[in-house]
C-alpha cells in the first residue's frame, strides 16, 4: 500500500493594484526588510497560518508552506482581507492558481536505482545525489526524486486532482525495479 502526503503547495494571486511595502512593514503580522531582495517583498504570517504569503509591491502574492490547495487559497484570501482592512488596497476578487505541489510518497518497496537508470528520462549520479531523477510527462508533467528506500518526492503538479494518477503512473514504472 502506497502512503503519500502533500508537504507544500505554492499558489499565486494578483491584487491588480500596487502595495506600499515600506508602510505595510510597520504592522505586526508583516515582515519587511528593505535590505532583503531590495525591499521588493513583504511577508504576511499570523500565528494561525500554516505557511506564509509573500506580497510584492506590484500586488502579486505567493502562498507557500501549506498542505492543501484549500489552505493555500484561504491564506491568500486572509492576506487580501488584511490589506483591505488596513486600507492598502481596494476590494478585489482573487483568482488563485496552484503553481506547484510537492508530495512525499512511500512505495514501501526498495528500488534498484542502478537498473532504473536504463529507463527513459532518468538521471542518476550517486556521487552527487542519492536519488534518481525521473521526468514524467504523461498523464501530467512532474519531476520525481526516487530513492532506493522506496520513498519518493513528486514536484510540479498543479492540482490535487493529479496526485492519485501520477502516483499510480510512478508506481507502475517502478514495479519492475523493486
Amino acid at each position: 500500500m502506497v502512503k503519500s502526503k502533500i508537504v507544500n503547495v505554492v499558489t499565486t494571486a494578483a491584487l491588480n493594484q500596487n502595495v506600499d511595502l515600506e508602510v505595510l512593514g510597520k504592522f505586526d503580522d508583516i515582515i519587511h526588510d528593505s535590505d532583503v531582495y531590495g525591499g521588493r517583498v513583504a511577508y504576511f504570517k499570523t500565528t494561525n497560518m500554516q505557511g506564509k504569503v509573500s506580497i510584492f509591491s506590484s500586488g502579486k502574492m505567493i502562498s507557500i508552506g501549506t498542505k492543501s490547495e484549500e489552505d493555500a487559497f484561504q491564506e491568500l484570501e486572509k492576506a487580501k482581507k488584511f490589506l483591505e482592512q488596513k486600507n492598502f488596497i481596494n476590494d478585489v476578487h482573487l483568482q488563485p492558481k496552484t503553481r506547484n505541489m510537492v508530495i512525499s510518497v512511500d512505495f514501501r518497496n526498495t528500488i534498484n536505482l542502478e537498473d532504473l537508470v536504463y529507463k527513459e528520462r532518468v538521471i542518476y549520479e550517486p556521487e552527487q545525489f542519492p536519488g534518481a531523477i525521473l521526468k514524467i510527462v504523461e498523464p501530467y508533467k512532474a519531476t520525481v526524486l526516487v530513492f532506493a528506500s522506496g520513498k519518493a518526492v513528486i514536484a510540479g503538479l498543479t492540482s490535487s486532482n493529479q496526485i492519485d494518477s501520477i502516483i499510480e503512473t510512478v508506481k507502475r514504472l517502478l514495479e519492475e525495479f523493486s
